[in-house]
């Protein structure tokens, strides 16, 4: 797609996009473009301890839910962790078996408080919405349906539970939300994070200008990464993140060493 900025009188090409896209802008410039505009793509680190859990839970989570319902036990879910663990990322074998074992331990007791019976109206389900300049596409954890209405649900497994105020400042569930409306063609106004680790849900209600608020944003993030793309410019935004960015290793401009690749667990 071209994604220089539209000349005058000309129509102008939607801008496609997903909310990752657009964050990465937002946390760093300079890697937007290490991410989506160098050919050939320069290389990346290697992998983390935190998002190898994360994507063993989010698997072990999404294959659940596809188990015939006389299989959907707390036990199993926990088997299910162990079924797509990987160890890349962490410290030692040690490390990484002692990190298994808290993730079984999350799973089971958020699985003990699902009803077996209930299906998810989408799983991993990628969805799409487009507006006056964007794109817009994502895959969501899971897309409930509760009274009529869709529902986002995101698996959160970070350090820290989220409260409303990050639910509903979050541009991807809104993004999801819109998107789920949009490809279901069912009604979506509620985003929950689901943090695991402190048995918590974070809900946030939107409404129809909480939304279009989220879209301008989207729409006023791509402009400027399309603007950049035009005049090449990609300045760095050297700070905390760069010790956990991808390409700290080749960026002359991070202000601090790449992080150790288990430096993201929570060793509490």
């Amino acid at each position: 797609m071209n994604e220089q900025p539209a000349l005058d009188g000309m129509p102008e090409r939607l801008f496609a996009c997903t909310p990752h896209r657009l964050e990465t802008w937002l946390d760093c410039p300079k890697k937007y473009r290490y991410t989506y505009i160098d050919i050939p793509k320069p290389p990346r680190g290697g992998p983390w301890g935190h998002t190898s859990m994360g994507s063993a839970i989010h698997n072990a989570l999404r294959e659940w839910f596809t188990l015939d319902i006389s299989e959907r036990t707390s036990e199993r879910g926990g088997e299910l962790v162990t079924k797509h663990w990987r160890s890349e990322g962490f410290r030692d074998q040690e490390q990484s078996d002692r990190y298994k074992f808290r993730a079984q331990n999350w799973v089971r007791n958020y699985l003990a408080e699902i009803d077996p019976e209930f299906e998810p109206r989408g799983l991993e389900r990628t969805v799409s919405t487009t507006t006056e300049r964007l794109s817009l596409s994502g895959r969501v954890d899971r897309i409930d349906e509760r009274d009529g209405e869709l529902v986002i649900v995101d698996y959160k497994t970070g350090k820290r539970p989220p409260d409303s105020a990050e639910t509903g400042g979050s541009l991807a569930l809104a993004i999801y939300a819109l998107a789920a409306e949009r490809t279901l063609r069912t009604r979506c106004r509620t985003v929950e994070l689901h943090h695991l680790p402190s048995e918590t849900k974070s809900v946030y209600h939107h409404d129809d200008a909480s939304l279009a608020r989220h879209i301008s944003r989207a729409e006023r993030i791509a402009q400027e990464a399309l603007t950049a793309t035009a005049t090449n410019t990609f300045p760095a935004t050297p700070g905390a993140l760069c010790a956990y960015c991808d390409y700290a290793r080749i960026c002359t401009d991070a202000d601090r060493p790449p992080a150790q690749p288990w430096a993201g667990l929570d060793e509490n």
